[in-house]
């Protein structure tokens, strides 16, 4: 019998390959699963809510894991509390390096599924366009570029939302689909010197906020037009106009679930069947 665990996750993604483990590169998948094998040892599978890019960072990602009752007694050990979820926290917390941290974890249904489960995910991108701005604390998770307008951005931004194709800002995978719906696309200047970009979506393909926010930058910057985003997207065809914005600007900052077992476990079904 095994016991499935959600784990909240937060990392900053200067110095991983992003989140999928790799033979030869640094990855968070790759420090956890060490670390997971180093307590209960032997190799222990993490999914994962959404693989994050080399460099991106997250406040909210989501994994699950399943332990036997043989894994709970290797990871008691000597504990005369006996085996729980918050010491499973806290001894990955001692054996890890500080850019990763497990925020918490709990018991959850064996219906639950990190990945197919999840209803949304939202990203934040941070963007400093002013000099006077730019501070240098900031600048591992902020893309430093030249002064842009945010109300020009905001308004190529609308026809972005709602469910369409969106080959034309990602990079497709074989077989896989690029239908997504996004939920919300909201573009604010934070301050004078600053512009936030929020995504949230049932699901993304790969680099899909990263060309959005590449193409929103470009109105901004006055090189196209307000309604150029929406020409791009109805063109299912990425042209070179669009840029990559830098991955130090993206978060993950939450995944939303259903709310009981029952739920997650149908949407899980729901979504695998997509």
């Amino acid at each position: 019998m095994t016991d499935r665990i959600r784990l909240d996750l937060a990392y900053d993604g200067a110095d991983f390959h992003g989140w999928a483990a790799q033979t030869d590169q640094r990855s968070v998948q790759g420090e956890l699963e060490g670390a997971l094998e180093r307590l209960v040892r032997h190799p222990v599978a993490l999914t994962v809510a959404g693989r994050t890019d080399a460099g991106v960072h997250a406040q909210g990602q989501v994994a699950h894991l399943d332990l036997t009752e043989a894994d709970w007694v290797r990871l008691a050990g000597r504990s005369e509390s006996g085996p729980s979820v918050e010491s499973l926290v806290r001894r990955l917390n001692a054996v890890m390096p500080e850019d990763v941290r497990v925020l918490g974890g709990r018991p959850v249904g064996d219906g639950f599924d990190a990945r197919f489960s999840a209803l949304w995910r939202r990203y934040r991108y941070r963007i400093a366009d002013r000099f006077d701005y730019q501070d240098p604390l900031e600048r591992g998770r902020t893309w430093w570029t030249r002064p842009l307008d945010a109300d020009a951005m905001a308004a190529s931004a609308v026809p972005l939302t709602g469910k369409h194709d969106f080959v034309s800002f990602c990079v497709p995978r074989e077989g896989a689909s690029t239908v997504r719906t996004v939920l919300e696309l909201d573009v604010a200047r934070i301050n004078p010197g600053r512009i936030d970009i929020w995504v949230k979506a049932d699901a993304f393909c790969h680099h899909m906020v990263r060309f959005i926010v590449g193409a929103l930058a470009a109105v901004g910057a006055g090189r196209q037009d307000a309604d150029w985003p929406g020409q791009v997207l109805a063109a299912a065809r990425r042209p070179s106009q669009v840029q990559l914005a830098p991955a130090r600007g993206l978060t993950l900052e939450e995944v939303a679930y259903p709310p009981t077992p029952a739920a997650q476990a149908a949407q899980a079904h729901h979504a695998r069947g997509r």
